[in-house]
């Protein structure tokens, strides 16, 4: 009885000094839905391009606290995700309301010119507003199958919108998109959404086509 008794206290410390390994962290499983596709083509609207059956569109008058006259900017949401692509516009030549920020950090109504290389500054410092809590951003040059020349940006970390990037043709027109999702940011439990949605804002990007005065 001691012999047992001793070889069931030794077993008894050997289990409980024994090395406690955590359980991983897991998320949900999130079912996809098929990929399809329908187009975008309002009439007026300067541009044209091929977005999910699984998305809707709504239209936009503010972003990035820039003014309210800007009629061909949409939202591209997507209700299962929590997450939208917002698109804004402007043509290149044309005048924009803005906002200005002073010197005291307040913002103040302006109106410019919308000039090719500002407002390829501006896309570049918006992304890299992200610098605080991203680990690296990626930009890529695009050239898409019609003839469309742009970049595509990824950021990566807890960033508010990991997926953005800008279409232009130098002279007349200039898109933005970029996606955010209404959830606190973690690369992490949102990375398969935004590889997901990553394919269908590519595929946004190889069909969009500028229109002539609204026009086909």
């Amino acid at each position: 009885m001691p012999r047992l008794f001793f070889i069931f206290f030794v077993g008894l410390l050997v289990s409980c000094n024994s090395i406690y390994t955590s359980k991983k962290e897991g998320y949900f499983k999130i079912d996809f839905p098929k990929k399809q596709y329908t187009t975008f083509n309002e009439p007026g609207y300067p541009y044209t391009f091929e977005y999910p059956v699984y998305a809707k569109i709504a239209k936009d008058s503010s972003y990035f606290l820039e003014g309210a006259k800007n009629p061909y900017w949409i939202n591209i949401e997507f209700p299962t995700f929590n997450g939208t692509i917002f698109i804004s516009y402007k043509k290149i030549g044309g005048i924009s309301d803005y906002k200005v920020k002073d010197a005291e950090g307040k913002y103040h109504d302006s109106t410019g010119i919308n000039n090719f290389e500002k407002m390829v500054n501006d896309s570049y410092n918006l992304t890299y507003k992200n610098d605080v809590k991203a680990y690296s951003i990626e930009d890529s040059l695009m050239h898409t199958p019609n003839g469309i020349t742009g970049v595509f940006f990824k950021v990566s970390g807890n960033v508010a919108t990991a997926k953005q990037f800008f279409l232009s043709d130098t002279t007349h027109h200039f898109l933005r998109g970029a996606l955010y999702f209404d959830a606190t940011p973690n690369e992490d439990s949102l990375r398969p959404v935004n590889d997901f949605l990553q394919q269908d804002m590519k595929h946004l990007i190889n069909t969009l086509r500028w229109k002539q005065d609204g026009h086909n």
